[in-house]
């Protein structure tokens, strides 16, 4: 029987998935599991854009997207996400109802997400399972104020970066620091 494997996304996932992932994929759902996140990861692929990911500490609880696999075998779906995010496999969250391969950094997470999988009847999530990298990055403790300073002081090109993240993560994800970014004046809205 083929597996039932679904995809969690919150953040460029959604809008820049690819075309070799998203043709392995289907559609976007809106009822996925509540994950706390906030854009407290600093990323080099983006110029230094915060960026989000699963943070117990500092995240607001919001309910993801997901998407079905159009893969039967669990390790092809990790290896599409894999390659969509350019990480290594220990970077792939996974949880595989039944077995004893579930890889997971976050145990409110994974109890979260084996409780929504339940409901959906499926038989294995994976996701990016990143985390906050602030702290080292920065070489400050994350908070609001400590994130708004660190975008504000980007270079040009990075700030746009960084706002345009914010901007397109979905409106759901309503952060603290989203929110404190959102009502700076120089953090201007994209143009349509």
């Amino acid at each position: 029987m083929p597996a039932k494997i679904a995809i969690l996304g919150w953040g460029s996932l959604l809008w820049e998935g690819g075309e070799e992932f998203d043709r392995w994929r289907e559609p976007w759902q809106y009822d996925g599991p509540s994950l706390k996140l906030e854009f407290s990861r600093v990323s080099d692929s983006r110029l230094g854009a915060l960026t989000l990911v699963i943070d117990p500490k500092h995240g607001s609880p919001t309910t993801v997207r997901w998407c079905l696999s159009k893969r039967q075998d669990p390790d092809d779906a990790v290896c599409d996400l894999r390659c969509r995010e350019g990480t290594t496999l220990a970077k792939i969250g996974r949880i595989l109802l039944g077995s004893s391969r579930n890889q997971f950094r976050d145990q409110e997470s994974h109890e979260a997400i084996a409780a929504w999988a339940k409901t959906k009847n499926l038989d294995g999530i994976i996701w990016t399972d990143l985390r906050s990298n602030f702290q080292e990055k920065v070489k400050q403790t994350f908070s609001v104020q400590a994130a708004v300073s660190y975008v504000k002081a980007l270079p040009a090109e990075a700030r746009a970066k960084a706002a345009e993240y914010v901007w397109r993560a979905p409106d759901v994800v309503q952060t603290p620091l989203r929110m404190a970014l959102q009502k700076e004046p120089w953090f201007s809205a994209p143009r349509s």
